[in-house]
């Protein structure tokens, strides 16, 4: 009985282990901000608060939108209000290229060297908040700029 015990618990922790590795989130970075330390905030916190927070260095989480005029980060909560008054504008910027450290492909980059769609994924990010800016419009609550470090979940 103990045997067959020690066998489940080793199937169910390899099973584990790929499921681990199989949602494996991408990261890509770059050395704008190297030595900067992001203060990780809440992103419903973030827009209530976000005077609090100009000039600052921020870690945010939230789900990007992307189209011909957009480049938004909103809250991934499916109650609260997307308006863009209560997103960021997301400004990539070639100044702060961001990569893959073990491929050194881009973040818009596919392997095919196609542009990658990144609209409506999970992200989490590294930049510096400015409520001077509005982004496309004036109609955002800020711009997250600097963007150092982007991550897909």
């Amino acid at each position: 009985m103990a045997y067959s015990r020690q066998v489940i618990m080793g199937v169910l922790m390899a099973a584990a282990l790929c499921a681990c590795k199989s949602n494996k989130a991408t990261t890509y970075t770059s050395d704008c901000a190297a030595g900067v330390a992001f203060k990780q905030v809440n992103f419903t916190h973030l827009i209530d608060s976000i005077k609090y927070y100009d000039k600052q260095f921020v870690e945010v989480t939230g789900r990007y939108l992307e189209d011909k005029h957009v480049s938004a980060l909103v809250n991934d909560r499916t109650f609260t209000d997307h308006g863009n008054s209560h997103a960021l504008w997301i400004n990539f910027t070639q100044d702060c290229p961001l990569y893959q450290s073990n491929t050194h492909r881009g973040l818009f980059e596919t392997e095919d060297g196609e542009y990658r769609k990144i609209n409506n994924k999970l992200m989490t990010l590294h930049g510096r908040i400015d409520v001077h800016k509005k982004g496309n419009g004036q109609s955002y609550s800020a711009t997250l700029d600097e963007v150092s470090y982007v991550q897909l979940h």
